[in-house]
């Protein structure tokens, strides 16, 4: 079935807030997010809701146990290794086993049959999401959730369910039974729902139209790019990627303040960054904390030593690829930013500190860019990794001209079709939109101030247009 979660989102959730609004109390409440949220997933997977269920359950009562053994550190280590084998098989057997037979088929000429399973919508989110529950109960860090609603409802809040921000359970522990709604909250919460509605229908899908058409019609095979064909290409994708992501978490943020809930923050403009640790300081910024509290820090972070240091963030970004995929690009994209981020602890951060700020900016973004190369313009289909890295090659010798073309047509026909979008994702990814809003609301008269509702309605009512008539709306983080 194909998933779609505006549908849902224009569909159900008017009718939803009614009856969450209804509501005489936070328990009551709690009930509407816990049914909505297993409609909202039910949609897209009648059957995966199941095992999104499965490891709510199995986390709430590893934290009941966990809680009501306090005494019996090997009770509660046994509660601990439960939630965390049960969540990463199911992350493993659903996301990784199929590339795992591929692979070994193609390394040793087996003909293991693989099972092919699709892949739950947003297993990577709340899988994570339900085992920093277990994993800070056990470290004491927050209180237990005795109410099986509340908790369940923790993790099937529809808002962020399949596509993040990760809300760990700290994040809004003292809001869940005990929040508070204002005019002003729910204000600003459709505000920034239709700021992301914006981003991922009016910007992301606009522009990665053209990244598409580059990549369906080398069909992989790129050494017939222009140098700006190519850089047009993943240029689009660099902006898709941020506008679809950024837009769904302002969503998903709008859509809990709706509701009550204050979820973290999960983009920090990355692409205005000066070096490869501020880019990864601004993007998926609760995945990053979720890897610094979990992973990170229990490895020991930089407390034993440089050498240990670097192995530590090495593990950390390997991991990043991975989480991200099943194929060997995402590892070797983690791989590939650890290191520039072991590079930059030992010598290049202070080179990067004493450039002028221009060249320090333009040499994060053309890594950044290199990067999405790496993640993004191979066949993820196939295993073969010495393929993999002649697409890549190719395609970045394309960037510098190794095919000996500067200009094509297709070039000359995106530039004119796409400059305009362009712009705007240029315009759109900086804080220049966000000074100027801050300057109009000190400075400028009243009646332009009111215009803000006038522009909002307006970007509402194009993308509910674009919506009704547009064939081509990927979600792209609903894969990781």
């Amino acid at each position: 079935m194909v998933f779609s979660s505006l549908t849902f989102l224009f569909a159900f959730l008017p009718l939803t807030l009614i009856f969450y609004y209804l509501m005489p109390n936070n328990k009551a409440k709690n009930v509407v997010i816990l049914i909505s949220g297993i409609v909202f997933y039910a949609w897209g997977e009648p059957l995966y809701v199941f095992a999104m269920l499965m490891s709510t359950a199995i986390d709430y009562f590893a934290g009941i146990i966990i809680h009501h053994n306090d005494d019996k550190p090997k009770v509660r280590t046994a509660c601990l290794l439960v939630s965390l084998l049960m969540n990463l098989g199911l992350l493993g057997t659903f996301k990784y086993l199929g590339f795992i037979i591929d692979s070994f088929n193609a390394w040793f000429g087996l003909e293991i049959t693989n099972p092919d399973l699709p892949l739950p919508i947003g297993i990577s989110f709340f899988t994570f999401q339900s085992m920093s529950y277990t994993i800070d109960l056990y470290r004491r860090n927050i209180k237990v959730q005795k109410n099986p609603v509340s908790f369940i409802g923790f993790v099937s809040l529809f808002p962020q369910l399949v596509a993040g921000p990760i809300v760990r359970y700290e994040d809004i522990q003292n809001e869940i039974d005990n929040r508070t709604l204002s005019e002003k909250m729910v204000g600003e919460g459709i505000s920034r729902f239709i700021t992301g509605l914006g981003k991922k229908v009016l910007i992301a899908n606009n522009i990665g139209m053209l990244w598409t058409t580059v990549k369906e019609t080398a069909a992989f095979d790129y050494s017939q790019l222009s140098v700006v064909t190519a850089w047009l290409g993943i240029l689009a994708f660099t902006f898709q990627i941020f506008f679809d992501f950024s837009g769904y978490s302002d969503m998903a943020i709008g859509l809990g303040r709706m509701m009550g809930f204050k979820f973290p923050e999960n983009f920090d403009y990355p692409y205005m960054s000066h070096s490869i640790s501020e880019f990864w300081r601004r993007w998926h910024m609760t995945l990053g904390s979720w890897f610094k509290s979990y992973i990170y820090i229990p490895l020991g972070g930089n407390r034993k030593g440089k050498v240990r240091t670097i192995i530590n963030l090495l593990i950390v970004w390997t991991v990043t690829g991975i989480w991200h995929g099943a194929s060997w690009n995402f590892m070797l994209w983690g791989a590939y930013f650890g290191v520039l981020i072991v590079l930059e602890r030992l010598f290049l951060g202070k080179v990067l500190e004493k450039i002028p700020p221009f060249f320090s900016w333009l040499y994060t973004f053309i890594l950044v860019v290199l990067g999405w190369v790496l993640f993004e313009a191979i066949d993820q289909k196939n295993v073969d990794i010495v393929l993999m890295f002649d697409q890549v090659f190719t395609y970045i010798g394309a960037m510098f001209g190794a095919n000996g073309v500067f200009m094509d047509d297709f070039a000359t026909s995106a530039i004119m079709n796409y400059g305009i979008m362009f712009a705007i994702c240029i315009l759109g990814s900086s804080d220049l939109i966000k000074m100027f809003v801050n300057f109009v609301k000190d400075k400028a008269p009243q009646w332009v101030q009111y215009s803000g509702p006038v522009v909002q309605m307006g970007v509402m009512l194009a993308a509910v247009a674009y919506l009704s008539t547009a064939t081509y709306n990927p979600f792209l983080y609903f894969n990781f």
